[in-house]
C-alpha cells in the first residue's frame, strides 16, 4: 500500500486554518517540523506551542490528485499561501521500527550501554539497558541523558535509594539499578511516561526492585540520591520538593539546564546543598549538589 505525501512551509499565524482546510480535503494526519531552528524549552505539563515558521507535512490516500490538492489550496488560501508545494509518494512499512536501523548500542561511561532491541554488546563487564531510541522519552541520545546517564556509570550505586523525578522513560532508574542500587523511586506528571517507565523495567528485569509513583503522588520517605533531568525553569520551582524528599547528606543530581541557566539553578539550591557544576556537553550542563543541613 502506498500514500500521497504533501510537503509546504506555513507560519504559526496560518497553521490552524491551513490543517483544517488540509483535513477537509482528506488529509488523513498533518504533521508540524520546525522550520527555522527555533528552540523551544520549558513546556509546563498539558502545554503546547508551536514555532513561528514551520515545515508541514499532510499525508493523504494513494490515489488523491495533487493537482486538485494544489487548486483548492490556492483558492483557499491565496497564491503566496500556496506557492511552495512539493508532493512524493510512500511506500507503506512498520514505521515504529523502520527507523531503528540507523541506531547501534550507545556506551555511557566504562560498562553501561543502551542497546536497541535485537542487537548485542560484546564486551564482557557490558551493564546493558535494553531500551529503543525514540520510542520512549528519554533514551541517551540527548546531552542532558548522556550527562547523567556517564555519571551514574562512575558513581558507587551499591545498596542505595534512588528517586528519579521525572522519569519519562524510567532510563535513569532502571540504570541506577543494574548499575547497584538496591532500590528506585520514579514519577512523572504525565501518565504515559510511567506506562513507558513500566514497561522498559520489566524489559530489563528490574521492575520487582522500582516503585511508580501516579501524576501528583511522592515517596513515603526521603533518599540518599536524587536524580532530576527536567529543565531549569521546573527545576528551580521544585526545589522545595526535592529538598524535602532529600535525606540529610543526600546527593543531588540536576539536568535539563542550558549554561545560562545554571547560575540561577545553583543559586535556587544553594541554601540547602553544596553546589557544583559537574559536567557539560554541547551547551548543556550537569549539576551535582549534597544536602548540607
Amino acid at each position: 500500500m502506498s500514500w500521497l505525501q504533501l510537503h509546504m512551509r506555513t507560519s504559526k499565524a496560518d497553521e490552524a486554518r491551513l490543517e483544517q482546510t488540509l483535513e477537509d480535503l482528506g488529509a488523513l494526519s498533518v504533521t508540524l517540523a520546525d522550520a527555522a531552528d527555533e528552540p523551544i524549552l520549558e513546556l509546563g505539563p498539558g502545554e503546547t506551542r508551536l514555532w513561528q515558521q514551520m515545515q508541514l507535512s499532510a499525508l493523504f490516500e494513494a490515489d488523491a490528485d495533487p493537482a486538485a490538492i494544489t487548486q483548492a489550496l490556492r483558492d483557499q488560501l491565496g497564491e503566496g499561501q500556496a506557492s511552495d508545494l512539493s508532493f512524493e509518494s510512500l511506500q507503506d512499512q512498520p514505521w515504529e521500527r523502520a527507523w531503528l536501523e540507523h541506531f547501534r548500542p550507545m556506551r555511557f561511561g566504562h560498562r553501561l550501554w543502551i542497546c536497541p532491541s535485537g542487537q548485542r554488546v560484546e564486551a564482557a563487564d557490558a551493564l546493558i539497558i535494553d531500551l529503543d531510541p525514540g520510542l520512549a522519552f528519554g533514551t541517551g541520545t540527548h546531552p542532558t541523558t548522556a550527562l547523567c546517564l556517564e555519571w551514574l556509570d562512575g558513581a558507587d550505586l551499591q545498596g542505595r535509594e534512588v528517586l528519579d523525578f521525572g522519569c519519562g522513560s524510567g532510563i535513569l532508574a532502571i540504570a541506577a539499578l543494574k548499575l547497584g542500587a538496591a532500590w528506585a523511586h520514579a514519577l512523572d506528571h504525565d501518565p504515559q511516561a510511567i506506562q513507558a517507565s513500566a514497561g522498559n523495567a520489566r524489559n530489563n528485569k528490574v521492575i520487582e526492585r522500582l516503585r511508580l509513583y501516579a501524576p501528583g503522588e511522592l515517596p513515603p520517605s526521603p533518599v540518599g540520591l536524587i536524580l532530576a533531568n527536567i529543565l531549569s525553569g521546573s527545576l528551580i520551582k521544585l526545589q522545595p520538593t526535592l529538598t524535602q524528599l532529600a535525606q540529610p547528606g543526600a546527593e543531588l543530581l540536576l539536568s535539563g539546564i542550558l549554561q545560562e541557566q545554571a547560575e540561577a539553578v545553583l543559586e535556587a539550591y544553594r541554601p540547602h546543598f553544596q553546589m557544583q557544576q559537574a559536567a557539560s556537553r554541547d551547551g548543556w550542563v550537569l549539576l551535582h549538589g549534597v544536602r548540607s543541613d
